[in-house]
């Protein structure tokens, strides 16, 4: 019999870890429980959601591949195209976690730049900022919102970091435009 999760040594368990182990798997099972009972409030919720778009309303499978969410979540995709949960030959979960990193950063950055923007007292580093930021949108593959802002960056980019440097000797800060 293959038991691929097992550990090669067995490990002893204190009484105290076997209560914190069944602490977890319970908030685990908790957690799959909830999510069964509420999933057809929540296709409700994102059919719902849908109305606010433009007519005519497209079908839910069709603008979650549009706006990219598809990728983000493969699970979703293939619960709605199924009808029911199916287990995936391929575990996306890792994915997941590298791209909400990814947009972890981005909200980082993308804050640090309003705040500088905002102060413009350090106004040398916007362009080198905003760079990174670029980096980080160039990351993200097939999702139109950030292609479009990558687009938008390239556009700019020569006239903002010309419109930040001050002339030598003047006394004046940047003012950026609008």
């Amino acid at each position: 019999e293959l038991q691929v999760k097992r550990p090669l040594m067995p490990i002893q368990l204190s009484p105290e870890q076997v209560g914190l182990e069944m602490l977890c798997l319970c908030g685990q099972l908790d957690l799959l429980i909830r999510a069964q009972t509420q999933q057809s409030e929540i296709l409700d919720q994102m059919l719902q959601c849908l109305e606010h778009l433009p007519k005519p309303m497209p079908q839910l499978e069709d603008y979650l591949d549009l706006i990219g969410l598809s990728a983000m979540f493969p699970r979703v995709e293939v619960f709605l195209i199924q009808g029911s949960p199916v287990e995936m030959l391929e575990r996306p979960l890792m994915d997941y976690f590298s791209h909400i990193a990814k947009l972890n950063q981005l909200l980082v950055l993308s804050q640090q730049l309003e705040e500088d923007i905002n102060h413009l007292g350090s106004h040398k580093y916007i362009a080198h900022q905003l760079s990174v930021v670029y980096q980080v949108i160039s990351s993200f593959r097939g999702i139109k919102v950030f292609s479009e802002i990558k687009k938008e960056i390239e556009a700019n980019f020569k006239q903002l970091k010309q419109s930040l440097v001050a002339d030598e000797g003047s006394r004046h800060e940047p003012q950026l435009s609008a």
